[in-house]
């Protein structure tokens, strides 16, 4: 279902780009509580030009997404039939249609506002319409086209139409209030009040709206305001773990009877959650309160985002100082693929060691996580062998590739690039890789960074030339013509700044060959399969539909490389915890 919800998403995408500066009594924000666990929404409105452009991107990539959509409800139609029918029936709404098209026959106002929240763990959609009637229509049409009908409620002053689905517990509730669509996934036997505020004919007493929420974060960590989105975990994993959100309690019980008819065991005991589930969520959440993300830049080139990730302050303290001395991660990455990724073993282990013991002092009793006591206790086995040389003397890795053809026979790629691996004892991992391959035994490096020539026996067996370099904490070997000048030119560039932990690269091309290497390989499994099992009918055309959906991931994420110019993300520790940036340049 990923990529039906993300047509859908990108169908709306210039519908979460509207204003909200000014305190607006119907605004949707002004229905989001102010303690909800989560929440996204627009705070401001995008200029016609960069929305048109938003749009037209769309459009390029929806026939791509209306056949993969296509090809899974061919892959369905015998085991979820009803699955099936709803994926033909929403691609049905989207085929031949510009995304123009679709905003207008939604109803949907392309200018609004638009909030999407948590009432507990219930998730609603609010957003504001252009035309009712338009919207009130299209969600017709699609029950119709479907054939199966919502039921038609009312509740006080307010009409909606409600879909259940009584194995997993749970209602979808569609509803026009005022001039806004209003969306919602509830428990199947919510309580009055959750509805009705849900619906919006009850108020929260203090909203997001009044706090001032959103654009206070947007402040403090330079998001623009087109999308903003928080995520309160201190809030959420009780909600999540406790057993007394109704959601999570319809949700548990449908686990609960899926695991009684295995079992036997009766829903009520699987149902029983003890106390210190609450506490010990509570416990987890602390290490990492908050998340957030939002925009930074926007328009018809660029789609630059940024995710924060408020951490607890002993882990923040662990790494905010740390300069890791691997060349490259101090320098912005250029070649068609690069990373630079901080790996600083000691400081690693010592961390890591730390909170698989503090698990074990004090072990996780609540059933729903008790499975994190192996998790850590296995994590502090590992970080124990993690101490052995070479591992323990990790310091970072770095990878530029230049070039990557892959051979059609199934052998070495044709490729050149460079691998650059940061180490306390670049010395010592010399003579250890000389011990495991004797291809390397010639090879003699100054210490000084200069590019030595592989031994013949390895360039011929890599049908490349190549080279080594050693520096005073790394080692790097490169692959490739002319490879040379850039593995001397890499092994002199500085390690990353204080908190600096990975920096990457790709450009569009290296993107869609990867994506066409990735296809191929595909294909060439799907027709091993299909040799497995000729005389089976049902088999083969398990095979071909899952081939038919292959095919159509693949047309529709090289329909999105093919306007990708290059992508880039980072991250580092800073004040109040990790930060990820994340840089999308279009053609």
């Amino acid at each position: 279902m990923r990529r039906p919800k993300r047509v859908l998403a990108l169908a709306f995408s210039g519908l979460l780009l509207a204003a909200c500066s000014h305190k607006d009594k119907d605004a949707p924000l002004a229905f989001v509580p102010a303690d909800t666990p989560y929440v996204m929404a627009n705070l401001d409105v995008l200029d016609d030009r960069t929305r048109q452009a938003i749009l037209a991107q769309v459009d390029a990539e929806m026939p791509a997404q209306v056949a993969q959509m296509k090809s899974q409800a061919d892959q369905l139609v015998d085991k979820d039939p009803d699955m099936a029918k709803y994926l033909r029936t929403v691609a049905a709404e989207f085929d031949g249609k510009t995304a123009a098209q679709v905003i207008q026959e939604t109803g949907v106002d392309p200018k609004g506002y638009m909030a999407f929240y948590g009432l507990g763990l219930s998730p609603v959609l609010r957003l504001e319409l252009a035309d009712a009637k338009a919207f009130e229509g299209f969600v017709a049409k699609l029950q119709n086209d479907y054939g199966k009908k919502f039921d038609a409620v009312t509740l006080g002053t307010q009409s909606y139409q409600r879909y259940v689905a009584p194995a997993s517990h749970v209602q979808f509730i569609i509803a026009v209030a005022g001039k806004q669509a209003v969306l919602a996934l509830l428990p199947q036997d919510a309580a009055q009040p959750l509805l009705r505020q849900a619906l919006g004919l009850d108020r929260p007493a203090k909203s997001v709206q009044d706090t001032e929420r959103l654009a206070d974060l947007a402040k403090a960590k330079g998001y623009a305001k087109w999308a903003v989105g928080e995520v309160d975990l201190t809030h959420l994993l009780p909600l999540l773990v406790g057993g007394q959100d109704p959601l999570a309690q319809a949700l548990q019980k449908m686990r609960a009877e899926n695991e009684s008819a295995k079992t036997g065991e009766p829903v009520a005991n699987i149902m029983q959650v003890p106390p210190s589930c609450q506490g010990e969520a509570s416990r987890i959440a602390s290490r990492m309160p908050q998340m957030s993300m939002g925009y930074t830049q926007l328009d018809e080139k660029h789609r630059d985002m940024r995710f924060d990730v408020s951490l607890a302050g002993d882990i923040i303290s662990a790494f905010k100082g740390m300069k890791v001395e691997l060349p490259g991660l101090g320098t912005d990455p250029s070649a068609p693929f690069e990373l630079s990724l901080a790996l600083p073993m000691p400081q690693l282990r010592a961390f890591w060691s730390a909170q698989a013991q503090a698990v074990a002092d004090k072990p996780f009793t609540c059933p729903m996580l008790d499975n994190l006591n192996d998790t850590f206790s296995n994590l502090g086995d590992s970080m124990q062998k993690a101490a052995v040389p070479p591992i323990g003397d990790l310091l970072g890795l770095h990878v530029a590739l230049d070039s990557y053809t892959p051979n059609p026979n199934g052998g070495m790629p044709k490729l050149s690039g460079r691998v650059v691996i940061g180490t306390g004892n670049p010395a010592g991992l010399l003579a250890m890789a000389q011990v495991t391959s004797p291809m390397l035994n010639g090879i003699k490096l100054s210490g000084d960074g200069k590019p030595a020539v592989l031994p013949a026996q390895l360039t011929n067996a890599l049908g490349e030339s190549g080279w080594a370099a050693m520096g005073t904490k790394s080692i790097g070997i490169a692959v490739g013509a002319n490879e040379d000048s850039k593995l001397a030119e890499v092994m002199q560039q500085p390690g990353g700044d204080a908190g600096e932990l990975m920096r990457t690269h790709l450009d569009g091309d290296m993107y869609a060959n990867w994506i066409n290497l990735l296809e191929q390989r595909a294909e060439n499994t799907a027709a091993m399969n299909a040799t497995i099992n000729p005389d089976d009918a049902g088999a083969q055309n398990d095979q071909k539909a899952t081939l038919a959906s292959t095919k159509a991931q693949f047309e529709a994420m090289k329909s999105e490389a093919a306007r990708i110019k290059a992508i880039s993300a980072g991250v580092r520790m800073e004040d109040q915890g990790l930060v990820i940036t994340t840089h999308t340049e279009l053609k």
